[in-house]
Order: C-alpha cells, then sequence, then structure tokens
C-alpha cells in the first residue's frame, strides 16, 4: 500500500519540484547575469538527470545492465521525442544558433560514440559486448569536455544584470535545491511504483528500462520542459533536453560503468538508432519554414514519433 501512496506523492513532487527549480534557477540566472540556456545546460540539467543517475548506480550494483542501459537511452528518446514535443505544443520552442550547431551536433557524437563503445562484437571481434570501465573513462573525459565547454559559454554570454529579479539570493538558491530534491524524490517514488506494477504482469527488464523507468526517470524533465514552456523560458526547455541527454550518455553511464561494468544486450541496438534518428530530426527541425523554432506542429510530429516507438516496443516485447 506504501508504494501507491508513494506513487501519488510522487507526481505531486515533481510538479512542484519542477516549479521551484525553473523559477529558482532563472531568478539566479539573472542575478549573475547568466544566460537562461547555460542556466538549463547545467543545473536545470544536472538537476533534473538526478533520478538517472541514482536509478542507474542501483541497476549497477544489482547488474541489471538492461535496466540501466535502456533507462538511459529510453530517457533520451523521451526526452526529444516526448518532452520537447509536448513543451512545443505548450508554447513553440526558439532555438539558439549555438545549440542548433554545436550542442545538438554533440549529442549525435554522444550516441555515435556510445554505439562505437558498446558493440565489442561487431568493432573488437569480441566474445561479448560490454560497457566497460574503460569506456566509462571515455564517456567521463567527454563530460569533462562538454563541461568546460559550457563554462567558456557562460563566460561568453555573460548577461548584464538589469535588476528584474524576482527573488533574492538565498531564496533563489533555496528554492533550486528544494526543486532539485523534489524532483529526485518524486521521480524515484514515480519509477517504484511503476515497477512493482510491470512486475506484476511479467514485463520484461528490458521492456521495463526503456519504457516505465525510462519515462519515470524523465518525467523531471517533463515537469521542468513544460513549465518552462508554459512561462516561455524556452532556453530552459531546450537546454534541460540537450544537457540531460548528455548528462545521461556521458556522466550517468560513464560513471555507472566505472563502478561496474555493463554487459551489453545487441537487442538494444535498435534504440540507439531510435535515439540517434530523434537526435537528427531535432537538428532537421532548425532548418524547416519555422526557422530555428520547433513549431506546435512539429511538436505533434514528435509525440506521434514516440507514441509510433511505444508501440513498437511493445510489439517487439
Amino acid at each position: 500500500m506504501l508504494i501507491y501512496i508513494l506513487f501519488i506523492l510522487g507526481f505531486i513532487f515533481l510538479i512542484k519540484g519542477a516549479d521551484l527549480l525553473v523559477e529558482g534557477s532563472s531568478s539566479l540566472a539573472k542575478r549573475l547575469g547568466i544566460s537562461d540556456i547555460v542556466i538549463g545546460l547545467t543545473i536545470v540539467s544536472l538537476g533534473t538527470s538526478a533520478p538517472e543517475l541514482l536509478v542507474n548506480i542501483v541497476a549497477s550494483l544489482k547488474g541489471n545492465a538492461d535496466i540501466g542501459i535502456g533507462n538511459i537511452l529510453g530517457s533520451n528518446i523521451s526526452n526529444i521525442f516526448l518532452i520537447l514535443g509536448i513543451s512545443a505544443l505548450i508554447y513553440p520552442l526558439k532555438i539558439k544558433h549555438n545549440t542548433t550547431w554545436k550542442e545538438i551536433p554533440l549529442n549525435m557524437i554522444a550516441v555515435i560514440v556510445l554505439f562505437l563503445l558498446v558493440n565489442d562484437i561487431w568493432i573488437d571481434k569480441a566474445a561479448n559486448s560490454i560497457l566497460s570501465r574503460s569506456d566509462g573513462i571515455i564517456l567521463m573525459i567527454f563530460f569533462i569536455i562538454f563541461m568546460y565547454y559550457t563554462f567558456g559559454l557562460a563566460k561568453a554570454h555573460k548577461e548584464k544584470h538589469d535588476g528584474r529579479h524576482k527573488h533574492p539570493p538565498l531564496k533563489a538558491i533555496g528554492m533550486t535545491l528544494l526543486g532539485i530534491v523534489g524532483l529526485a524524490y518524486g521521480g524515484q517514488w514515480v519509477v517504484d511504483g511503476a515497477i512493482t506494477v510491470a512486475k506484476q504482469f511479467g514485463l520484461s527488464e528490458a521492456l521495463i528500462g526503456l519504457t516505465i523507468v525510462a519515462v519515470g526517470t524523465s518525467l523531471p524533465e517533463l515537469a521542468t520542459s513544460a513549465t518552462a514552456a508554459y512561462k516561455h523560458k524556452t532556453d530552459i526547455a531546450i537546454g534541460n533536453v540537450v544537457g540531460s541527454n548528455l548528462f545521461n550518455i556521458f556522466w550517468v553511464l560513464g560513471l555507472s560503468a566505472v563502478i561496474k561494468p555493463m554487459p551489453f544486450n545487441p537487442m538494444i541496438n535498435t534504440d540507439i538508432l531510435v535515439c540517434l534518428i530523434a537526435t537528427i530530426m531535432l537538428f532537421a527541425f532548425c532548418f524547416t519554414k519555422s526557422r530555428y523554432q520547433i513549431d506546435r506542429a512539429e511538436g505533434g510530429i514528435l509525440v506521434m514519433m514516440y507514441a509510433g516507438y511505444i508501440v513498437f516496443l511493445i510489439m517487439r516485447g
């Protein structure tokens, strides 16, 4: 009974946590002269990636590699198809030139690097495929490069403080931290409840990881990006998803593999391909009629793509 109560409380924590994180971080950004896109790429994306990190560390220690890797791929796919899709339906998302030509292509590189690292059978002619500790270190090196780039971006796009901030600094910091905590606990409670129900129906680990756990751990991103879109803070909505996807592959999977090597199921290559297609679609939407913007029609296409992907997963079993 407790697991179901926490399941309901989880959604409440997610909604309120997202509101606090967006309000606190955007207020802090204005006071410090940091652009919303940098805040989205760092504080917000790191905070909303906390559930993925927690779930993957636990999965790695318990030897549930299919849940761990499936969780990350499923989360990244849902981040683009579902979360950006819903956010764009709420309010069209403008994409900055820098994000189009640097951060989104870096997302493509992340997916390709992951594919090369996990397919030892094809690349190195090994007997088994595994995300080893050395692979994890490579991913974490990419993460350090990304963070170095982001800090450089923060210096290059320093904004003048105009005095129009909503909250004093301590309150803004407190709201941001409370938001992250609310999202982490809320996401975990929702995931735990969903997994309990799924196991009662006899679903496989890979399917649970790619669907229920992935969507569950992406709920913070959904709540945050949807709230940001509603408040017309589109840079936070975009930065949250793009940054979170990079955090998930480079940091979360990297750290998980360093803690304990993760055997790779070749069947999941299909999901790596879907993740790459989702990222390419996001890049392509930057050059459609509504240039450098995901409009409502394109948001609808993304959501339909996700619905199709879920149908495919269910059919695959």
